[in-house]
């Protein structure tokens, strides 16, 4: 620089908006004002249902494979992907199911980001209506970590549906790697967490929790 020269120099200041995965399970009960309850058993009486011998034969070929490529993507595809499938079919496709969609509900909040799954109560493929289970994937096979996101997402779809008029008393979500599932749930301002965690193993549990969702919740969407 030359002596005497006027130099100016600009500062950019970017703010960064908060997503879906930047919360912590911490951070979103403040946020919100939460209560958070950890509940045993929370689907105790939920009975298993059959799952199809197509997933059944998808996640015995399957299993190994993502396992053993142990990335997101791989369990996303192979596991996780399989079985909200299967959701679908036992339903006779009444409900939609997205991958990787942009859900941005109120990005002020921090409730903007993409979703790994979300599961709606309508067989509308072209837009995402009334969203009931939301499914993150924890990072690393990290479920605790993932607690925070998946909820963020759950509130995100209580206000989804709220402004749609569609007054759904419970929100769903779930946690999972692929091979270890956990469940939670919204009502109101507190958030329920099944100390459970179930195995892919237990398939049957996993679909029978995530169906009646669908036949309770939503039974009059359904009819």
């Amino acid at each position: 620089m030359v002596l005497g020269e006027s130099c100016t120099i600009k500062i950019k200041l970017e703010h960064e908006s908060m997503a879906y995965s930047d919360f912590s399970l911490l951070k979103v009960r403040d946020t919100f004002s939460l209560t958070l309850e950890e509940t045993r058993n929370l689907f105790l009486t939920v009975g298993g249902v059959q799952p199809s011998d197509l997933l059944k034969q998808l996640l015995n070929e399957n299993l190994t494979l993502a396992t053993a490529i142990n990335s997101e993507k791989a369990r996303s595809e192979f596991l996780i992907a399989p079985i909200l499938s299967e959701v679908r079919r036992q339903l006779n496709y009444q409900i939609s199911l997205f991958s990787g969609t942009e859900f941005n509900i109120d990005p002020a909040k921090g409730l903007s980001g993409f979703c790994d799954f979300i599961l709606s109560a309508s067989g509308e493929q072209y837009f995402i209506s009334a969203p009931v289970v939301t499914v993150i994937e924890a990072k690393n096979e990290n479920i605790i970590a993932g607690l925070g996101q998946c909820t963020a997402t759950m509130i995100a779809a209580q206000i989804f549906n709220q402004r749609a008029g569609n007054d759904i008393k419970v929100i769903y979500g779930v946690v999972t790697s692929g091979t270890a599932w956990k469940f939670l749930t919204l009502e109101q301002n507190t958030v329920c967490i099944d100390s459970i965690e179930y195995h892919v193993n237990a398939v049957d549990k996993i679909l029978g929790i995530i169906l009646q969702t669908f036949e309770s919740s939503l039974s009059k969407t359904l009819v």
